[in-house]
């Protein structure tokens, strides 16, 4: 019987003098995972095969800078506060990388590159969106090695094992905790697969699989992140990712909706144009 999930003892491994850490080969993983759902529906749609692996190669990079710009602007005290080391901001590899900086930089590099080729850029967010959640499901794996990001204390029998170093000022004497990083995950899974049933049967072109993906990724983010016990600045009692998560999740469903009346006005303009 299961009465707790334990953490992995290491999450970095040594190959001679090179490091492998488990975050970073989860976000590779992801990163690889997202490319191939992404170009599958991405043909589909009518893009150039192959053509999901070019414009990554913006997306990712831009991702990865925006995911990490994110991080240390809402978290700043541990880089430039009292006792802080600006140059940890550098240090991916250590964890901190923040999904909204992710997504708005991964979108800008996609938008770029899609610009240079005359590609669409709401085929593209649309054909990305269900695997961009699935990365995200095998990223979270990478706070488990890490023993970071967990919610408060809990004796259910899923509660997650954390080591006395890694536990949060105040909280020592507590072992187990909410597993918050596979609660994330599982939701990550089932809004990836909420987007590709929905988009089979009703065709969310437009932009309205990325805006499904966004605005139900954010009703399970706000909850998550109001189980967590890391240190984060606050705004009327609120964590900021948990206001992020509000906006953000209000832009989905207004782009959601717009790209709806897009989508129902140029279906109307084809019906019209086919029986004149």
């Amino acid at each position: 019987m299961i009465t707790s999930i334990p953490s992995p003892a290491q999450g970095v491994w040594h190959l001679g003098p090179v490091p492998v850490r488990a975050y970073a080969l989860c976000i590779l993983v992801g990163i690889v995972i997202a490319v191939l759902i992404a170009e599958r529906r991405w043909v589909r749609r009518g893009g150039q095969p192959g053509g999901v692996a070019d414009l990554a190669g913006w997306a990712v990079p831009f991702g990865i800078v925006g995911a990490r710009l994110y991080h240390v602007v809402s978290s700043p005290q541990a880089y430039f506060g009292a006792g802080g080391h600006p140059l940890g901001a550098l240090k991916i590899w250590q964890g901190g990388l923040g999904i909204w900086g992710a997504v708005a930089g991964g979108a800008l590099g996609a938008w770029i590159a899609c610009r240079r080729r005359g590609w669409s850029f709401l085929m593209f967010a649309d054909s990305a969106a269900p695997g961009v959640a699935v990365a995200q499901a095998v990223g979270r794996l990478g706070n488990w090695f890490n023993q970071e990001l967990f919610g408060r204390p809990t004796t259910l029998p899923w509660g997650l094992e954390i080591s006395p170093e890694h536990r949060p000022v105040g909280y020592a004497q507590f072992a187990t905790y909410h597993p918050t990083f596979l609660y994330e995950a599982l939701w990550c899974l089932l809004v990836a697969a909420l987007v590709v049933v929905l988009d089979r049967r009703l065709t969310l072109d437009h932009g309205r699989s990325l805006a499904l993906y966004v605005g139900a990724y954010t009703v399970g983010r706000a909850y998550f992140e109001s189980l967590r016990i890391d240190p984060a600045n606050r705004l009327l009692n609120l964590r900021l990712n948990e206001w992020t998560s509000l906006v953000v999740g209000l832009g989905a469903l207004a782009g959601f909706l717009l790209a709806s009346r897009a989508a129902q006005r140029m279906s109307h303009h084809v019906d019209t144009v086919s029986t004149s």
